[in-house]
């Protein structure tokens, strides 16, 4: 069975009576619980937890984590992201949702600022599935419709994905790279845009959709570890003349 672990800084919840009204068990609690009814063996860890939630046993056990952070990046250890970045670039998957464009770990990943336009205005937001072939858009139709969603715009600061398989259309006229694929050593990595805090974006069943189709995706390969280093040759070398 395939082991997700949900990681979420959870200070909305208990800073903001708004978000514990829409999420009552922290954003956390709601992506895991629909993860559940896929059938996944699902945990979760918050920020105040030791080491985050993520000790080495967690890691160890986990072959996909879904990350969600905002207020509190920076109180994201160095030694937990780098515990992190081993773990992706050794094969398990990361899913990087909405505002953890800017988390350590996703910057640390992509190698640049991942800086972005944003605004808060109760916008629309048309999602466009721009690869329909893509096993993580599965089941989903031309696009997804958001009511209310907080804007983010273009320019965003990441490096070209590997596959671009999402652009959202914002009301106030905005474009953005929604949903993008990577690769980093063994590791599967997505990022996926909607999910602000005050919004019930994850109660909505195409965004679940996305979630679990990428947790399928990123699970790790079955591929043996590279092997680097010095080399014998396989074959017989013949001295030149």
């Amino acid at each position: 069975m395939l082991q997700v672990t949900v990681w979420n800084e959870n200070r909305h919840e208990q800073k903001d009576s708004i978000v514990r009204e829409v999420y009552p068990e922290g954003i956390h609690g709601a992506i895991a619980g629909f993860l559940k009814e896929e059938k996944f063996q699902v945990r979760t860890a918050t920020l105040d937890e030791p080491e985050h939630g993520l000790t080495d046993d967690v890691l160890e056990h986990t072959d996909v984590l879904v990350w969600w952070g905002h207020l509190a990046h920076h109180e994201v250890r160095d030694e937990i992201v780098e515990k992190v970045k081993q773990r992706v670039l050794d094969g398990m998957g990361l899913i990087v949702l909405h505002s953890g464009h800017f988390s350590k770990i996703f910057k640390c990943l992509m190698g640049t600022s991942c800086d972005l336009k944003w605004r808060e205005a109760d916008e629309k937001e048309r999602i466009w599935i721009v690869d329909p072939s893509h096993p993580i858009v599965e089941g989903l139709g031309e696009y997804i419709e958001l009511e209310k969603e907080e804007m983010y715009g273009e320019h965003f600061d990441i490096p070209a994905p590997h596959q671009l398989l999402m652009v959202s259309w914002f009301e106030g006229g905005e474009v953005f790279r929604s949903g993008c694929t990577y690769q980093r050593g063994k590791g599967k990595i997505f990022y996926f845009r909607p999910g602000h805090e005050t919004y019930p974006t994850y109660y909505h069943k195409d965004i679940q959709r996305v979630i679990c189709n990428a947790v399928k995706w990123a699970k790790p390969t079955k591929l043996p570890k590279p092997i680097y280093g010095n080399a014998q040759p396989l074959e017989e070398i013949k001295a030149s003349k």
